[in-house]
């Protein structure tokens, strides 16, 4: 069976978040937890997600949200181990205004191709990173890309519940990656 490891960004994802509900929802996914969430180290956040990708094997997904988009960034372009894919939702600018100061090593952000296939979704409205920096990162990583919209930053308040339109996103990064 398929693990989804999931890795909220800065803050963790609360009780109201649709990765929360994901998580209580299905069996199989499983959240990736960090030392701190408040302060993020890049290095470290990368080191836990490795630790977690090597006992969930190859047939694992990833669904990142927000700063954990950048973990998977980086952490792609150092890891030994493969995974089936990746959902990397509302990627955040590091040199945009509204990023988070306590968030350390998040840049230079890598620009080589992931070695799996990956599904950017973007919002319109994300104060964090506008749908040209979420293309740009497409390009790069190799990912493809939706918007969905306005939805701000696609996470509890933005309003959405247990998020179906998501889940049915990743259902396809599953089909696809087969």
């Amino acid at each position: 069976m398929t693990q989804i490891l999931i890795l909220p960004g800065i803050g963790n994802s609360g009780s109201e978040h649709w990765q929360t509900l994901w998580e209580q929802k299905h069996s199989n996914f499983q959240r990736v937890i960090q030392d701190d969430w408040d302060y993020p180290i890049c290095a470290k956040w990368v080191e836990r997600l490795d630790e977690a990708v090597a006992k969930t094997g190859k047939d694992t997904v990833l669904v990142a949200h927000s700063l954990a988009c950048l973990m998977v960034a980086h952490w792609a372009q150092t890891t030994k181990h493969s995974i089936r894919g990746a959902l990397l939702v509302a990627v955040p600018d590091p040199d945009g205004e509204k990023f988070p100061s306590e968030a350390k090593g998040f840049t230079p952000l890598p620009k080589q191709r992931f070695a799996f296939p990956s599904l950017i979704v973007a919002s319109a409205n994300d104060p964090y990173g506008t749908l040209d920096y979420s293309k740009q990162c497409a390009q790069h990583w190799g990912s493809d890309w939706i918007t969905i919209g306005l939805a701000g930053h696609i996470n509890a308040a933005s309003g959405l519940g247990v998020w179906s339109q998501g889940e049915q996103l990743l259902e396809k990064l599953l089909q696809a990656s087969q």
